[in-house]
C-alpha cells in the first residue's frame, strides 16, 4: 500500500476511535445528570374506575361525600355520585359530613338531612345530632362508599367522620370502599399528641397533630389498631392512589373546606388552626383564611399589619367582627414540614389582657392536650415546647409505619 494511502487510513481510524470515545464519554455525562422529566401526574383513585365500579354491580350503594369527591376529566371534573349514576351505579343515598354535600354550611354549623336538587338523592347528615350512620340507614344499602380530600390535620374533622362510618360498617357487616386521595401535609409527622382523656370529634385517638397518612392508610390503622369501637373490624377495600409518594407536592384543585382557600392556607393550617381554640382572629372573615392572624386586644405598637374581618362565604359570624386586628400576614410563607408554635407564642406575648386570649376548653381539644396552653403560659419557647413532643412523635412512627401504603 502506499503510504499516503497508509497515512489516510490511519487518520480515518484514529477519527473513528476519537468519536466513538466521545459519544461514549457524552453518553455517560447524560446518564449520570438528573432527570429532567416532570414525574407522572398523581391519579385519584376516584378516576380509577375499571377498579371499583366491578365492585358495585348490582350492590345498593350509599355515599359518603363533599364537595372534592370528584371524578377529574377532560372537562375538569364530574361529582362522584354523578360519575357513578351515569355508569348505572344504583346510588340510594349520600351521607353529608361538615360543610355538607355541596359546601354551603359554616364550619362547625349543622348539616341538615335533605334532598339534593341535582339527582333527587337523599341527604343524610352526618354532622348535626347524628354524627355516625344508624342500623336504619344503613339497612336498604350493601355497601358504603368513602371519598372526602382530607389536609392531614386531627382537628380537621373528615377523619373523625371516617372513623365513625367505618364503626357502623363493622357493626352492620356493611362493606366499605375507601377511594383515596393525596394528602397535602403528608410529608411530615409533628405536633402534640392527643391525651386519650381528652379526646373528642377533634381527635378521637392517641395520634400527633399532624400524622402523615392518607385516608385510606389511617382507615388500615383504625382497623390495625383496634381504634374502632368494641375493637371491631370493617371489611376494608382501599383503592389506591398511582404514582403518590409521601413527598409529594399535591395542588388541591378544590378547596377542601370553604376556609382553606388554597395551598398555603392547607400548609399553614396546623400551626394556625390552633388559634380556634382562643379569640384571635386567623383570617376568617377575609380572603385570606388561615394565613394572618390578629385581634383588636394585641399591642398595635408591635404590629405594622392590621385587617377588618367581615361576614362572608365560610364565616357569617367572624371573631373579632368589624374590628380591625392588628397582627402578622403570613401569605408568602414558604411550604412547611413542621408545626410550628412561634406565632401563638407571638399573639400571646402581645395581647395587652392576656385573660382574653385562651378559650381553654377549646384550646385543649385542638391542642389535645392542657399541656400546650401551659406552656405557652409558663413561657417556654416553640423549640422548647417541641422538644417535649418528640418521644411521642417516635412511638407513633413506629405503628403508622405498619400501615403506609405509599414511600
Amino acid at each position: 500500500m502506499p503510504i499516503l494511502s497508509k497515512i489516510k487510513s490511519t487518520v480515518l481510524l484514529l477519527f473513528l476511535v476519537f468519536s466513538s470515545c466521545k459519544g461514549q464519554q457524552k453518553e455517560a455525562i447524560s446518564a449520570s445528570e438528573p432527570s429532567t422529566e416532570a414525574p407522572a401526574p398523581i391519579k385519584a383513585a376516584a378516576n380509577r374506575t375499571k377498579i371499583y365500579l366491578p365492585l358495585l354491580k348490582g350492590k345498593k350503594v350509599g355515599v359518603v361525600a363533599n364537595p372534592t369527591s370528584v371524578v377529574f376529566n377532560e372537562k375538569g371534573h364530574t361529582h362522584l355520585v354523578d360519575s357513578l349514576l351515569s355508569s348505572s351505579v344504583d346510588v340510594k343515598q349520600v351521607f353529608a359530613p361538615e360543610h355538607g354535600f355541596r359546601g354551603t354550611a359554616d364550619a362547625g354549623e349543622h348539616v341538615k338531612d335533605g334532598v339534593d336538587t341535582q339527582t333527587g338523592l337523599p341527604i343524610i347528615s352526618l354532622y348535626g345530632k347524628n354524627r355516625k350512620p344508624s342500623k336504619e340507614q344503613l339497612s336498604e344499602l350493601d355497601v358504603i362508599i368513602f371519598d372526602i380530600q382530607d389536609v392531614g390535620v386531627r382537628f380537621y374533622t373528615f377523619i373523625a367522620s371516617l372513623q365513625l362510618v367505618m364503626e357502623a360498617c363493622a357493626e352492620n357487616d356493611m362493606p366499605i370502599i375507601v377511594l383515596d386521595r393525596p394528602n397535602p401535609n403528608g410529608h411530615y409527622v409533628d405536633g402534640p399528641t392527643m391525651m386519650k382523656e381528652h379526646t373528642s370529634y377533634l381527635g378521637m385517638n392517641t395520634i400527633p397533630l399532624v400524622y402523615g397518612m392518607t385516608m385510606g392508610e389511617y382507615a388500615k390503622m383504625l382497623n390495625g389498631e383496634g381504634w374502632l369501637e368494641n375493637g371491631n373490624k370493617a371489611d376494608l377495600t382501599v383503592i389506591e392512589l398511582e404514582n403518590y409518594t409521601h413527598d409529594s407536592e399535591y395542588h388541591l384543585p378544590i378547596r377542601p373546606s370553604p376556609n382553606l382557600p388554597n395551598d398555603v392556607s392547607v400548609n399553614l393550617y396546623p400551626s394556625l388552626g390552633l388559634f380556634e381554640g382562643t379569640n384571635v382572629n386567623a383570617g376568617r372573615g377575609t380572603e385570606f383564611q388561615f394565613q394572618r392572624y390578629g385581634a383588636s386586644f394585641m399591642d398595635s405598637t408591635v404590629y405594622d399589619f392590621s385587617y377588618v374581618p367581615e361576614p362572608n362565604f365560610g364565616s357569617k359570624y367572624p371573631k373579632e367582627e368589624d374590628k380591625t386586628c392588628f397582627g402578622r400576614d403570613l401569605s408568602k410563607t414558604p411550604r412547611m414540614n413542621e408545626v410550628t408554635m412561634q406565632w401563638v407564642i407571638d399573639a400571646y406575648n402581645n395581647t395587652l389582657d392576656k385573660s382574653k386570649f385562651f378559650l381553654t376548653d377549646g384550646f385543649t381539644k385542638h391542642a389535645g392536650t392542657p399541656l400546650l396552653q401551659q406552656q405557652i403560659e409558663d413561657g417556654m419557647t416553640n423549640e422548647e415546647i417541641k422538644a417535649t413532643w418528640q418521644d411521642d412523635l417516635e412511638i407513633f412512627k413506629k405503628i403508622r409505619a405498619k400501615y403506609l401504603i405509599y414511600d
